[in-house]
């Protein structure tokens, strides 16, 4: 054997000794250590299993399949269900809905020979809950048609290989399954987490790196230049201002979630190689870990990791490493009972703020509508954040109590502005069954303002609970127990025996 060959095997062979010393969550000697323990050694990554007999064999990655008509229909249906904003060249779906054949037919034929040249991006800054900004590059419709077909040709290559322990936009994941994986981990006492946050992620990913791990599977050409001109595209700001791009992902488009996901992948089987549990949705990733010690060796040793191999930022004003209860993750934090070791998913302290400041903003003092019409805006987003925040457990429904309380207490000072003057306001009162000796006693008590009148007895009795109800105000704790219905338990009732 020649010199060069020995020297490989030796190479490899020292490649694999190093990697068995990587340190862990809670050995930082390596996976020896608790192979001595007699846990087992952390699993190599996780193979697809093979195809089932019926199941058709996946097409490969070729313009060919991106191009089809059939395809790119399919994708403008799904733009179209999701409704999105025109981008720089201002047409809307129904616009390009009316020439679609002529479109399809003209964007399918560039796309084969290779002429596609993608429309710049339309930059659009939206406030962050946290603070700051982020901004999307939202691409023309045209535009999302296509990377939408792209998708659809990629995709099936690349999802079976992601992480378990991935959630973000992936098929039968949601922020709902993370909360549960990260639930189970803080169950077993893994109850410190190492909350990573990537500063900037999808404005700083490296190109020549996503690049690169996409040519490990895509070998047409003509698919690879398609999506470098994507990433390359131009973006448009707010004032006209026209700027290029030389790294990241424009967050917006229907293919950024699946690039980001590719990126990350990789940080994924890192993680998993090291024994580590994670949980991972989007660029927010927590690491569970047994205590603070193994937490503040974790993050120091992912950081170089991300920092060195990924060229990533990790944002150090939003990571740390601290136990679950002061942690935002996905809008909730995890609460270990120390005794029973139950786990309780409750809000974070960020989405309390953040539902604050909605329902301010739903029920303005000047509203100069009817309160029906009120209500129901108010509906439609009460509704959709229970439908998010349902899986909190039972320690939450006092919160949402007094959510509901504060809602209908908003309501009835909109309704006391509405009146105007207070002789107006008992005249109400009374219609509504208040005796009128108690109307106008509380309401001509003393100098109130319109929010101290709001909380006064007899607006409370006039303007009561069963009033809003009758106009159909959503509930959030009555939302929350009908999506947590609790379970009856039917005991046998035993039989007597008459002995006598």
């Amino acid at each position: 054997m020649g010199r060069e060959g020995r020297y490989g095997e030796v190479k490899e062979t020292m490649e694999e000794q190093i990697r068995l010393f990587n340190p862990t969550a809670d050995s930082p000697k390596g996976d020896t250590v608790k192979a001595d323990k007699g846990q087992p050694t952390s699993a190599g990554r996780v193979v697809p299993k093979g195809m089932k007999k019926g199941e058709e064999a996946l097409s490969a990655i070729t313009m060919e399949e991106i191009a089809k008509e059939e395809n790119l229909r399919e994708a403008f249906k799904r733009v179209k269900a999701n409704r999105g904003a025109p981008g720089v060249d201002g047409k809307t779906v129904e616009e390009v809905e009316k020439h679609l054949g002529e479109i399809i037919a003209k964007v399918s034929k560039e796309l084969l020979s290779g002429n596609y040249e993608p429309g710049a991006i339309r930059r659009v800054w939206i406030s962050k809950p946290g603070g700051g900004q982020r901004g999307l590059g939202i691409p023309n419709v045209v535009e999302r048609m296509v990377q939408q077909s792209v998708l659809e040709v990629m995709s099936p290559h690349y999802e079976p290989n992601f992480h378990p322990s991935s959630h973000g936009f992936r098929p039968g994941k949601s922020c709902h399954t993370a909360i549960a994986e990260a639930k189970t981990y803080v169950e077993e006492g893994y109850d410190w987490v190492v909350d990573i946050d990537l500063e900037k992620f999808f404005d700083q990913v490296n190109h020549q790196r996503l690049l690169s791990k996409l040519e490990m599977k895509i070998s047409d050409k003509r698919v690879m230049d398609l999506i470098r001109r994507m990433l390359k595209v131009n973006a448009v700001l707010p004032d006209g201002v026209v700027v290029s791009t030389e790294e990241g992902v424009p967050q917006g488009g229907p293919l950024s979630c699946l690039l980001s996901n590719i990126v990350l992948d990789e940080m994924d089987w890192e993680l998993h190689s090291r024994g580590h549990r994670f949980v991972r949705y989007a660029d927010d990733n927590n690491i569970y870990v047994r205590s603070e010690r193994s937490g503040h060796r974790v993050m120091q040793s992912i950081r170089q990791f991300i920092e060195k191999r990924l060229r990533l930022k990790i944002n150090a004003t939003k990571s740390a490493v601290a136990k679950p209860e002061e942690r935002h993750f996905l809008g909730f934090r995890l609460k270990r009972d120390p005794l029973e070791g139950e786990v309780s998913v409750h809000l974070s302290k960020r989405s309390k703020t953040r539902i604050d400041g909605k329902i301010r903003e739903k029920t303005p003092r000047n509203w100069g509508n009817s309160l029906n019409q009120c209500i129901g805006k108010l509906n439609e987003y009460l509704t959709g954040w229970m439908g998010f925040f349902r899986v909190c457990t039972g320690e939450e429904l006092k919160t949402f109590g007094t959510l509901d309380a504060h809602i209908r207490r908003r309501l009835r000072a909109l309704i006391l502005k509405q009146c105007k003057r207070k002789r107006f306001i008992v005249r109400r009162l009374i219609r509504l069954g208040v005796k009128p000796k108690t109307a106008w006693n509380r309401v001509y008590q003393g100098r109130q303002s319109l929010w101290a009148l709001s909380h006064n007895y007899a607006v409370d009795r006039g303007l009561c609970n069963a009033y809003f109800a009758e106009r159909g105000l959503v509930s959030l704790a009555e939302k929350w127990n009908w999506f947590n219905p609790k379970t009856v338990v039917v005991v046998p009732v035993q039989l007597s025996m008459d002995f006598g």
